[in-house]
């Protein structure tokens, strides 16, 4: 009897999914809850199992777009084992280990060009020949360009009989170094790749953030050398005592924290006619992941410590890179926090994570000389942009949410009691 493998239900939202991997090919015998293949959504990948034991028989092919309850496979549990899984199960196969050759170069230069050729050696032709299947052909001469300008061999595409790398390939290489990786000169190619459902997800609330809202965004610019020399005097003791190590989302977490909590309408969403106030701050940190941005969130980020704020950061970006966040990581943000500043952007106007009314994009820290006291000075200075809804946040609230981030982070003192501690103290 075949037993019907279907796509889950996900997310009362979610009505299709993309077959992004087999992980068990067409006739392998699966165990029963053995993941069979990946599947991904448009808030995030997940893995489906073998509801029971037996030979598997694929239906959908990978890449295909599903429906949820669609059949993806199904599983012959009526199937006798195979030998050969029997004995893999039980630990009888042991894989071969393969003999461990080593080799030891006569001469420096041939150590260097083996490092730069992958591991080449010279004929009885005069020419290079692999020292080993699938390795690299190459003339002496190219070899010895190879290794003395370090050039990357599998940027040089081969011309010579039997696809042996000649010293014009290498010179070819070198006086074109924006050439594609193995593409002819001039090359017009192109090459169509059907849109994943979280790109396509991703393009669509872009654009309905964009078409929907009335956008703006506010600029400032933060001093950021009080926490540069705080993470400096104090990184290593941080690291030892928490685990983790002391960045800067941490900082901007709470500024924002107490930011949206004087100014209350930045942290509101827009629901129909009704604008929601959120008395907690659930903040979202887009994350890059190999398949696109991601915006997973730290709940409660107003309730959380340093440490546990940068725990979380640490979590949920190792968590983005390796597709396992969950859907109920990735939505409810009330908002968003994104830094362009890795990547070494200076200014940008972020898009509101709708159905957030503001973001707030960190960028590039840069040292640049500016007044203070009225003197020149060079300080480690950061540009931050707010982009907000108008329908929600007026003027005046938008910039002085920014202000108030702005002041915080230049007094991270201020971050322990949300005000000036001198102040607290004497209650003004």
């Amino acid at each position: 009897m075949a037993v019907e493998i279907k796509v889950p239900s996900v997310g009362e939202s979610i009505n299709e999914v993309t077959l992004t991997k087999w992980i068990k090919k067409d006739g392998d015998w699966v165990d029963r809850d053995e993941v069979i293949a990946e599947l991904e959504s448009e808030k995030a990948t997940f893995e489906i199992n073998a509801e029971k034991a037996g030979i598997l028989h694929t239906v959908a092919k990978e890449n295909d777009t599903l429906k949820i309850g669609e059949v993806v496979s199904t599983i012959d549990d009526t199937a006798k084992k195979p030998a050969a899984a029997i004995n893999v199960t039980n630990g009888d196969a042991q894989p071969k280990k393969e003999p461990r050759v080593e080799t030891k170069p006569k001469e420096e230069k041939k150590e260097k060009i083996q490092q730069n050729v992958s591991s080449v050696t010279p004929s009885g032709d005069g020419g290079i020949t692999p020292s080993r299947e699938g390795a690299i052909k190459a003339t002496p001469v190219a070899a010895a360009i190879l290794a003395d300008k370090n050039v990357d061999v599998k940027k040089v595409t081969p011309t010579g009989f039997n696809g042996k790398i000649t010293k014009h390939d290498v010179l070819d290489a070198l006086s074109t170094p924006g050439r594609p990786l193995g593409k002819e000169l001039f090359s017009r190619e192109n090459r169509p790749e059907k849109m994943s459902v979280l790109r396509k997800t991703i393009s669509r609330r872009l654009v309905e953030a964009k078409n929907t809202t009335a956008m703006l965004t506010t600029f400032n610019e933060v001093d950021m050398s009080a926490i540069m020399d705080l993470r400096a005097r104090y990184k290593e003791i941080f690291k030892k005592q928490h685990e983790v190590n002391l960045g800067f989302m941490s900082f901007f977490s709470k500024a924002c924290c107490f930011a949206l909590q004087e100014w209350p309408a930045v942290n509101a969403s827009m629901d129909g006619e009704n604008i929601v106030y959120h008395d907690y701050c659930d903040i979202s940190i887009a994350v890059s992941s190999p398949k696109g941005l991601v915006v997973p969130v730290i709940r409660n980020a107003e309730s959380l410590s340093m440490a546990d704020i940068e725990r979380a950061v640490v979590d949920l970006a190792i968590k983005a890179r390796e597709s396992k966040l969950t859907i109920e990581e990735m939505t409810g943000g009330t908002f968003t926090i994104t830094n362009g500043g890795i990547f070494g952007s200076m200014m940008s106007t972020p898009i509101i994570n709708l159905p957030q009314s503001a973001i707030l994009g960190m960028h590039n820290i840069v040292e640049r000389p500016v007044a203070v006291k009225g003197q020149i000075v060079i300080r480690p200075m950061m540009y931050v942009a707010l982009s907000y809804d108008h329908r929600i946040i007026d003027g005046r609230e938008s910039v002085s949410f920014l202000v108030r981030v702005k002041e915080m982070l230049e007094n991270p003192a201020q971050l322990l009691f949300g005000k000036d501690p001198l102040k607290a103290l004497l209650e003004i």
